[in-house]
């Protein structure tokens, strides 16, 4: 729980980690996406195993950042022992596409003006406190010139 003092946010990523969603999030929407049409047509077919390790890489890449997320205990790979059907990959992709959604929107704030968006990272707010460190040092040394 944070302090009613602390201005700091309750969830902070980092640059890497946004680098890395940015990177894979799009991916993983195509994939999704030709997973969605297969399910459409043969719902019941089972997954070859090179689409199996094709979309294990990318929840991989997912999994890194989204494990210590809220919905992180829920996500895991597709089982490339037993093949899953295309009807039961949609259900883990989706969940994923769930849980990608919920960490943009609680790591993601408009500006001021509402006219942009940044992620909320320890870079970010390092950056703020640096430039709100800068604006008060000018304040005292206006204060001091009168």
């Amino acid at each position: 729980m944070q302090d009613e003092y602390d201005d700091r946010p309750e969830f902070v990523t980092t640059e890497a980690v946004v680098q890395a969603y940015k990177a894979s999030e799009p991916i993983f929407s195509g994939l999704l996406a030709e997973i969605r049409e297969l399910s459409k047509k043969k719902p019941e077919a089972t997954m070859s195993p090179g689409k199996v390790k094709i979309i294990n890489r990318v929840l991989a890449d997912l999994l890194a950042f989204l494990k210590d997320q809220p919905q992180g205990k829920y996500l895991e790979e597709l089982d490339d022992k037993s093949l899953p059907q295309v009807s039961d990959a949609l259900l883990v992709m989706v969940q994923f596409k769930t849980a990608l959604s919920s960490f943009a929107s609680r790591h993601r704030r408009s500006d001021v003006y509402g006219s942009s968006a940044y992620w909320v990272t320890e870079e970010h707010l390092q950056a703020e406190a640096e430039e709100y460190s800068e604006d008060e040092d000018e304040d005292y040394s206006d204060e001091a010139d009168t």
